[in-house]
């Protein structure tokens, strides 16, 4: 073993599927908008296990805001199936044959479905991102995630975890939620 896959003793934990989900997710979020910053794109990557430097060039970006805007359909779809007909969809348009790599020895063998090791960032992310949510449709029979239900957010979030289904990405978008019917409910009850 190369000491690079050594010094990861937690790569699994930190390449797992679903921590691949959440990078995924946090990647389409940084990447929504008119203008994503390419240093916001980069430490999503950074802190999602990506190997440093990350050099994004504005193509780069621009590339994977497309890939992200495709797989914001999946966190749209309300139902199992809804998901799988996007993910099929995807995969069969935009991914290659599954393959394992190990990147020339400096990680631990893992698959992919991009058309090598340097493909561009967007084939990357869509192919990358496919494969986790996939398996999490496969895995749980549910959605992968969701779109925020808050009209003033819109963010993409994995649903999994335990207790009742998540409407919200966050508490912050939850509370504020809450707040704002809460303000709704009394101005209506007051006499005015």
């Amino acid at each position: 073993m190369s000491s690079s896959i050594d010094a990861g003793g937690d790569w699994s934990t930190r390449h797992s599927v679903l921590t691949m989900a959440r990078r995924t997710a946090a990647l389409v979020n940084a990447l929504t908008g008119d203008r994503p910053d390419p240093g916001r794109v980069a430490e999503v990557l950074l802190a999602h296990g990506e190997t440093g430097p990350v050099d994004l060039t504005p193509r780069d970006v621009s590339e994977m805001r497309e890939a992200a805007g495709r797989l914001r359909e999946v966190f749209a779809a309300e139902h199992a199936g809804e998901a799988a007909v996007v993910l099929n969809r995807l995969l069969g348009e935009h991914t290659g044959p599954l393959r394992l790599t190990s990147h020339g020895g400096a990680t631990p063998w893992h698959p992919h479905l991009d058309r090598d090791d340097d493909a561009p960032w967007g084939e990357w992310l869509l192919a990358s991102s496919c494969l986790a949510l996939t398996v999490l449709v496969w895995d749980r029979q549910l959605p992968p995630g969701r779109i925020c239900a808050s009209a003033a957010c819109r963010n993409v979030f994995i649903t999994q975890g335990p207790g009742p289904e998540r409407r919200y990405c966050s508490r912050r978008c939850a509370t504020r939620e809450r707040v704002a019917a809460h303000r709704r409910a009394r101005s209506t009850a007051s006499p005015g």
